[in-house]
């Protein structure tokens, strides 16, 4: 047997070093450092770095609502099981509303997935909330619909949706037109649950693990 690093510090530490060292971070101010880090240290590519589409106040908003007790809404259950609840500064509530049981028929009313259909269940947490999305384009897609047609504005969107079919269409069309939302995306085909939780984990908490610096 090779032999490996079994001390949990030691591991945090030498991952958030490697990540420092060899990911390209200077664009980004200290929150949006912390959460670039977070978001490597998900998926192990540091080239992620240099896709990442936001608004220069995002982690600013994102942070000063979880401070302030505001929900956490997310596209899926991975999402939310990702989010280390003892970082939240509020035991904020984190909310997914996909296995609703009304989900289906307003999905059906609507047209739409069911994705899309839960997002319609945020209305009343929405308002100054932090949105993570980390499965479903439908589900972005649908919420910037539903912004435009006056939806209450969250405090910040995090749009990580993955795959094939929208998932980069829908990352874009957040950072062409935010709607007045802070925002971070993406772009492209990459994302997913793990990424979006990491996010949220950032906003609360920055990277508390192994901050060598």
């Amino acid at each position: 047997m090779r032999p490996y690093e079994k001390n949990p510090s030691a591991i945090y530490a030498e991952s958030f070093a490697t990540v420092r060292r060899e990911a390209r971070l200077e664009r980004f101010g200290p929150g949006l450092e912390a959460l670039a880090i977070r978001l490597i240290h998900a998926c192990g590519m540091v080239e992620v770095a240099d896709r990442l589409a936001f608004s220069e106040t995002a982690y600013d908003a994102g942070h000063a609502a979880l401070q302030a007790g505001k929900p956490v809404l997310c596209d899926c259950e991975m999402v939310g099981a990702g989010i280390i609840r003892r970082y939240l500064p509020a035991d904020n509530e984190v909310i997914v509303t996909l296995n609703d049981p009304r989900v289906p028929g307003i999905a059906a009313g609507i047209g739409n997935t069911r994705s899309a259909a839960a997002v319609e269940l945020w209305a009343e947490h929405l308002d100054g909330a932090v949105v993570a999305i980390g499965n479903a384009p439908t589900a972005l897609f649908h919420l910037l619909e539903l912004l435009e047609q006056g939806a209450p504005k969250p405090a910040v969107i995090l749009g990580f949706p993955v795959g094939f079919v929208g998932a980069a269409e829908s990352k874009a069309e957040l950072a062409a037109n935010p709607r007045d939302c802070e925002f971070v995306a993406l772009r492209g085909r990459r994302g997913g649950s793990a990424m979006a939780s990491a996010a949220v984990n950032a906003l609360a908490a920055g990277i508390p693990e192994g901050d060598t610096r």
